[in-house]
Protein backbone atom coordinates (compact mmCIF):
# COMPACT_ATOMS: atom_id res chain seq x y z
CA UNK A 1 0.00 0.00 0.00
CA UNK A 2 2.96 2.28 0.09
CA UNK A 3 1.65 4.33 -3.02
CA UNK A 4 -1.56 5.22 -0.81
CA UNK A 5 0.78 6.29 1.75
CA UNK A 6 2.58 8.24 -0.28
CA UNK A 7 -0.50 9.79 -1.81
CA UNK A 8 -1.24 11.40 1.60
CA UNK A 9 1.88 12.17 2.31
CA UNK A 10 2.36 14.42 -0.92
CA UNK A 11 -0.92 16.29 -0.24
CA UNK A 12 -0.30 19.61 0.23
CA UNK A 13 -3.62 21.26 0.70
CA UNK A 14 -6.84 20.05 1.99
CA UNK A 15 -9.04 20.59 -0.73
CA UNK A 16 -12.55 22.36 0.07
CA UNK A 17 -14.84 20.60 -1.97
CA UNK A 18 -15.58 16.42 -1.38
CA UNK A 19 -13.52 14.17 -4.09
CA UNK A 20 -11.13 11.68 -4.98
CA UNK A 21 -7.65 11.55 -3.75
CA UNK A 22 -6.34 8.51 -4.57
CA UNK A 23 -7.88 5.96 -6.68
CA UNK A 24 -6.18 2.15 -6.59
CA UNK A 25 -9.15 0.84 -8.41
CA UNK A 26 -7.52 2.52 -11.47
CA UNK A 27 -4.54 0.00 -11.91
CA UNK A 28 -2.05 2.84 -12.06
CA UNK A 29 -0.68 1.36 -8.51
CA UNK A 30 0.42 -1.69 -8.73
CA UNK A 31 -0.73 -3.38 -5.67
CA UNK A 32 -2.95 -0.51 -4.63
CA UNK A 33 -6.08 -2.04 -6.72
CA UNK A 34 -8.02 -2.76 -3.65
CA UNK A 35 -7.95 1.16 -2.60
CA UNK A 36 -8.97 4.46 -2.83
CA UNK A 37 -9.15 7.33 -0.29
CA UNK A 38 -11.91 10.39 -0.53
CA UNK A 39 -12.78 13.39 1.63
CA UNK A 40 -15.80 14.15 2.48
CA UNK A 41 -15.02 17.08 4.07
CA UNK A 42 -14.00 17.33 7.48
CA UNK A 43 -14.05 13.46 7.12
CA UNK A 44 -11.10 10.86 5.04
CA UNK A 45 -13.13 7.36 4.36
CA UNK A 46 -10.61 4.86 3.32
CA UNK A 47 -11.86 1.82 0.91
CA UNK A 48 -11.06 -1.25 0.69
CA UNK A 49 -12.68 -4.03 -1.60
CA UNK A 50 -10.53 -6.24 -0.28
CA UNK A 51 -9.92 -7.48 3.92
CA UNK A 52 -7.19 -5.14 5.29
CA UNK A 53 -5.27 -6.09 8.34
CA UNK A 54 -5.24 -3.98 11.27
CA UNK A 55 -1.28 -3.25 10.78
CA UNK A 56 -2.52 -1.34 7.42
CA UNK A 57 -5.12 0.32 8.77
CA UNK A 58 -2.55 1.82 11.39
CA UNK A 59 -0.44 2.98 8.72
CA UNK A 60 -2.99 4.48 7.39
CA UNK A 61 -4.02 6.47 10.40
CA UNK A 62 -0.34 7.04 11.29
CA UNK A 63 0.32 8.96 7.22
CA UNK A 64 -3.55 10.81 7.69
CA UNK A 65 -2.13 12.05 11.14
CA UNK A 66 1.07 13.76 10.27
CA UNK A 67 -0.62 15.19 7.56
CA UNK A 68 -3.15 16.67 9.18
CA UNK A 69 -1.19 17.96 12.03
CA UNK A 70 1.27 19.71 9.53
CA UNK A 71 -1.66 21.10 7.02
CA UNK A 72 -4.05 21.83 9.38
CA UNK A 73 -1.95 21.92 12.99
CA UNK A 74 -4.90 21.77 15.80
CA UNK A 75 -7.65 20.20 13.66
CA UNK A 76 -8.71 17.42 14.38
CA UNK A 77 -8.35 14.05 12.35
CA UNK A 78 -11.46 12.11 11.64
CA UNK A 79 -11.33 9.05 9.34
CA UNK A 80 -13.84 6.22 8.49
CA UNK A 81 -12.80 2.87 7.02
CA UNK A 82 -15.04 0.75 4.64
CA UNK A 83 -14.56 -2.43 3.35
CA UNK A 84 -16.46 -3.70 0.54
CA UNK A 85 -14.79 -7.53 0.19
CA UNK A 86 -18.22 -9.59 -0.41
CA UNK A 87 -19.07 -11.49 3.02
CA UNK A 88 -16.94 -8.81 4.98
CA UNK A 89 -18.72 -5.57 4.55
CA UNK A 90 -17.90 -2.67 7.43
CA UNK A 91 -18.12 0.53 8.02
CA UNK A 92 -16.07 2.23 10.50
CA UNK A 93 -15.30 5.19 12.06
CA UNK A 94 -11.49 4.82 12.72
CA UNK A 95 -10.74 8.53 14.74
CA UNK A 96 -12.56 11.57 15.13
CA UNK A 97 -16.07 12.44 14.72
CA UNK A 98 -18.16 12.69 11.48
CA UNK A 99 -20.44 15.82 11.60
CA UNK A 100 -24.57 15.38 12.53
CA UNK A 101 -25.72 16.48 9.61
CA UNK A 102 -22.85 16.24 7.13
CA UNK A 103 -23.03 18.60 4.42
CA UNK A 104 -20.60 19.06 1.37
CA UNK A 105 -19.95 21.14 -1.38
CA UNK A 106 -18.77 20.65 -5.15
CA UNK A 107 -18.39 23.19 -7.83
CA UNK A 108 -20.66 26.04 -5.68
CA UNK A 109 -23.22 23.18 -4.57
CA UNK A 110 -24.09 21.62 -1.12
CA UNK A 111 -25.15 18.34 -0.54
CA UNK A 112 -26.12 15.93 2.24
CA UNK A 113 -23.58 12.83 2.67
CA UNK A 114 -23.60 9.83 4.90
CA UNK A 115 -20.14 8.43 5.72
CA UNK A 116 -21.27 6.19 8.21
CA UNK A 117 -24.64 4.33 6.43
CA UNK A 118 -24.26 2.19 3.32
CA UNK A 119 -21.77 1.77 0.73
CA UNK A 120 -23.02 4.90 -1.29
CA UNK A 121 -22.34 7.86 0.46
CA UNK A 122 -24.95 10.61 -1.19
CA UNK A 123 -22.46 11.88 -3.85
CA UNK A 124 -21.35 10.30 -6.55
CA UNK A 125 -17.60 12.06 -6.88
CA UNK A 126 -16.95 10.19 -10.13
CA UNK A 127 -19.18 12.13 -11.65
CA UNK A 128 -18.36 15.65 -11.19
CA UNK A 129 -17.69 16.07 -14.98
CA UNK A 130 -21.24 14.84 -15.67
CA UNK A 131 -22.81 17.85 -13.71
CA UNK A 132 -20.02 20.56 -14.80
CA UNK A 133 -21.10 19.36 -18.46
CA UNK A 134 -24.77 20.15 -17.24
CA UNK A 135 -24.24 23.15 -15.40
CA UNK A 136 -22.76 24.80 -18.27
CA UNK A 137 -25.12 23.53 -21.06
CA UNK A 138 -27.86 24.81 -19.23
CA UNK A 139 -25.69 28.30 -18.21
CA UNK A 140 -25.12 28.58 -22.02
CA UNK A 141 -28.61 27.97 -23.38
CA UNK A 142 -30.05 30.93 -25.17
CA UNK A 143 -33.42 30.35 -22.80
CA UNK A 144 -33.08 27.75 -20.04
CA UNK A 145 -35.98 28.55 -18.26
CA UNK A 146 -38.14 26.85 -21.05
CA UNK A 147 -35.67 23.56 -20.46
CA UNK A 148 -37.42 20.58 -19.03
CA UNK A 149 -34.71 17.90 -17.49
CA UNK A 150 -35.63 14.45 -17.10
CA UNK A 151 -33.56 12.71 -14.26
CA UNK A 152 -33.85 9.15 -14.18
CA UNK A 153 -32.30 6.96 -11.42
CA UNK A 154 -31.75 10.66 -9.79
CA UNK A 155 -30.69 9.40 -6.36
CA UNK A 156 -30.13 12.24 -4.18
CA UNK A 157 -30.35 14.76 -7.06
CA UNK A 158 -27.01 16.10 -7.63
CA UNK A 159 -27.86 16.95 -11.37
CA UNK A 160 -31.30 18.23 -10.50
CA UNK A 161 -29.43 20.76 -8.15
CA UNK A 162 -26.74 21.77 -10.83
CA UNK A 163 -29.27 21.98 -13.58
CA UNK A 164 -31.56 24.18 -11.56
CA UNK A 165 -28.25 26.72 -10.57
CA UNK A 166 -27.88 26.96 -13.97
CA UNK A 167 -31.26 28.23 -14.78
CA UNK A 168 -33.65 24.95 -15.85
CA UNK A 169 -36.80 25.48 -15.65
CA UNK A 170 -38.09 22.35 -14.55
CA UNK A 171 -36.83 18.77 -13.51
CA UNK A 172 -38.22 16.03 -13.21
CA UNK A 173 -36.53 13.61 -10.75
CA UNK A 174 -37.18 9.71 -10.68
CA UNK A 175 -35.92 6.88 -8.43
CA UNK A 176 -37.16 4.18 -6.91
CA UNK A 177 -36.05 5.00 -3.78
CA UNK A 178 -38.41 7.41 -1.57
CA UNK A 179 -35.32 8.08 0.93
CA UNK A 180 -32.85 8.96 -1.81
CA UNK A 181 -35.55 11.45 -3.04
CA UNK A 182 -36.03 12.64 0.79
CA UNK A 183 -32.05 13.41 0.29
CA UNK A 184 -32.51 15.21 -2.75
CA UNK A 185 -35.05 17.22 -1.42
CA UNK A 186 -32.30 18.64 1.92
CA UNK A 187 -30.37 18.78 -1.66
CA UNK A 188 -32.12 21.90 -2.94
CA UNK A 189 -32.98 23.23 -0.14
CA UNK A 190 -29.37 23.36 1.57
CA UNK A 191 -28.97 25.55 -2.11
CA UNK A 192 -32.31 27.40 -1.66
CA UNK A 193 -33.97 25.70 -4.94
CA UNK A 194 -37.29 26.22 -3.43
CA UNK A 195 -39.39 25.49 -7.14
CA UNK A 196 -38.90 23.82 -10.62
CA UNK A 197 -37.89 20.04 -9.30
CA UNK A 198 -40.74 17.53 -8.59
CA UNK A 199 -39.80 14.32 -7.15
CA UNK A 200 -41.46 10.83 -8.06
CA UNK A 201 -40.68 7.50 -6.15
CA UNK A 202 -41.56 5.14 -9.21
CA UNK A 203 -40.61 2.04 -10.64
CA UNK A 204 -40.26 3.36 -14.33
CA UNK A 205 -40.81 0.02 -15.71
CA UNK A 206 -43.56 -0.58 -14.31
CA UNK A 207 -45.19 3.05 -15.98
CA UNK A 208 -43.86 5.49 -18.34
CA UNK A 209 -47.06 7.49 -18.46
CA UNK A 210 -46.07 9.89 -15.54
CA UNK A 211 -42.92 10.75 -16.85
CA UNK A 212 -44.47 10.92 -20.16
CA UNK A 213 -46.69 13.51 -19.33
CA UNK A 214 -44.42 16.05 -18.15
CA UNK A 215 -42.54 15.45 -21.17
CA UNK A 216 -41.14 16.33 -24.03
CA UNK A 217 -37.97 17.23 -22.22
CA UNK A 218 -34.62 18.36 -23.46
CA UNK A 219 -32.18 16.82 -21.70
CA UNK A 220 -32.53 13.18 -19.95
CA UNK A 221 -30.32 11.99 -17.98
CA UNK A 222 -29.66 8.31 -17.24
CA UNK A 223 -27.30 7.48 -14.36
CA UNK A 224 -28.85 3.43 -13.75
CA UNK A 225 -26.69 1.31 -11.40
CA UNK A 226 -25.38 -1.63 -13.17
CA UNK A 227 -26.19 -3.97 -11.22
CA UNK A 228 -29.20 -3.67 -8.76
CA UNK A 229 -30.78 -7.31 -7.98
CA UNK A 230 -34.47 -7.48 -8.74
CA UNK A 231 -34.63 -3.81 -10.47
CA UNK A 232 -31.75 -3.03 -12.83
CA UNK A 233 -29.06 -4.92 -14.68
CA UNK A 234 -27.31 -3.22 -17.42
CA UNK A 235 -26.46 -5.78 -19.51
CA UNK A 236 -30.34 -6.49 -19.94
CA UNK A 237 -32.15 -3.37 -18.92
CA UNK A 238 -30.15 -0.26 -20.54
CA UNK A 239 -32.17 -1.12 -24.05
CA UNK A 240 -35.19 -0.66 -22.37
CA UNK A 241 -34.22 2.82 -21.91
CA UNK A 242 -32.63 3.42 -25.01
CA UNK A 243 -35.67 2.80 -27.08
CA UNK A 244 -37.97 5.38 -24.80
CA UNK A 245 -35.48 8.36 -26.12
CA UNK A 246 -36.46 9.27 -29.14
CA UNK A 247 -39.98 10.11 -27.76
CA UNK A 248 -39.25 11.22 -24.81
CA UNK A 249 -37.00 13.75 -26.11
CA UNK A 250 -37.31 16.92 -28.03
CA UNK A 251 -35.60 17.51 -31.75
CA UNK A 252 -32.32 19.14 -30.86
CA UNK A 253 -32.34 17.42 -27.18
CA UNK A 254 -29.73 15.55 -25.85
CA UNK A 255 -29.52 12.71 -23.76
CA UNK A 256 -26.15 11.79 -21.05
CA UNK A 257 -26.21 8.17 -20.75
CA UNK A 258 -24.28 6.72 -17.45
CA UNK A 259 -22.47 3.29 -16.80
CA UNK A 260 -20.16 2.77 -14.46
CA UNK A 261 -19.36 -1.13 -14.63
CA UNK A 262 -16.07 -2.52 -16.00
CA UNK A 263 -17.88 -5.43 -17.25
CA UNK A 264 -19.04 -3.33 -20.32
CA UNK A 265 -17.22 -0.97 -22.27
CA UNK A 266 -17.95 1.71 -24.20
CA UNK A 267 -19.22 -0.34 -27.64
CA UNK A 268 -21.64 -1.98 -25.55
CA UNK A 269 -23.58 1.60 -25.74
CA UNK A 270 -23.16 2.94 -28.46
CA UNK A 271 -24.06 -0.18 -30.54
CA UNK A 272 -27.54 -0.56 -28.46
CA UNK A 273 -27.92 2.86 -29.16
CA UNK A 274 -27.27 2.91 -32.78
CA UNK A 275 -29.47 -0.20 -33.27
CA UNK A 276 -32.52 1.46 -30.53
CA UNK A 277 -32.05 4.88 -30.82
CA UNK A 278 -30.38 5.83 -34.53
CA UNK A 279 -32.52 9.33 -34.21
CA UNK A 280 -29.42 9.97 -31.85
CA UNK A 281 -26.12 10.50 -32.91
CA UNK A 282 -22.93 10.30 -30.71
CA UNK A 283 -21.70 14.07 -29.66
CA UNK A 284 -18.78 12.78 -27.27
CA UNK A 285 -17.50 10.70 -24.43
CA UNK A 286 -16.96 13.34 -21.13
CA UNK A 287 -13.91 13.10 -19.19
CA UNK A 288 -13.49 11.38 -15.90
CA UNK A 289 -12.33 13.81 -12.98
CA UNK A 290 -8.44 13.52 -13.37
CA UNK A 291 -8.43 11.66 -9.71
CA UNK A 292 -10.27 8.92 -11.40
CA UNK A 293 -7.47 8.08 -14.05
CA UNK A 294 -7.66 4.51 -15.05
CA UNK A 295 -5.07 2.67 -17.11
CA UNK A 296 -8.26 0.55 -18.95
CA UNK A 297 -10.64 3.47 -19.93
CA UNK A 298 -13.08 1.07 -21.29
CA UNK A 299 -13.21 -0.05 -17.59
CA UNK A 300 -13.91 3.14 -16.10
CA UNK A 301 -17.03 5.38 -15.87
CA UNK A 302 -18.35 6.14 -19.08
CA UNK A 303 -20.69 9.01 -19.90
CA UNK A 304 -21.55 9.10 -23.18
CA UNK A 305 -23.32 12.36 -25.01
CA UNK A 306 -25.57 12.03 -27.62
CA UNK A 307 -28.07 14.57 -29.27
CA UNK A 308 -31.42 13.65 -31.37
CA UNK A 309 -31.43 15.45 -34.56
CA UNK A 310 -33.43 18.99 -35.31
Amino acid sequence: MQALLQAIAALDAFPSDAQRLFHGRGGRYPGCEQWSLDLFPPVFVLTSFAPASEAELAAVHEALAERVAALAPGQALSWVYQCRHEGQLETRLMAGAVPEPHEVSEQGARYRVHVLKGQNHGLFLDMAEGRRWVREHVAGLAQPERLRVLNLFAYSCAFSVVALQAGAGQVVNVDMSAGALATGRQNHALNGLTSGASFLAHDIFNSWGKIGRSGPYGLIILDPPSYQKGSFVASKDYARLMRRLPELLLPGGHALLCLNTPKLGVAFLQDQMAELAPELRLVQRLANPPAFADVDEDRALKVLLYRRAD
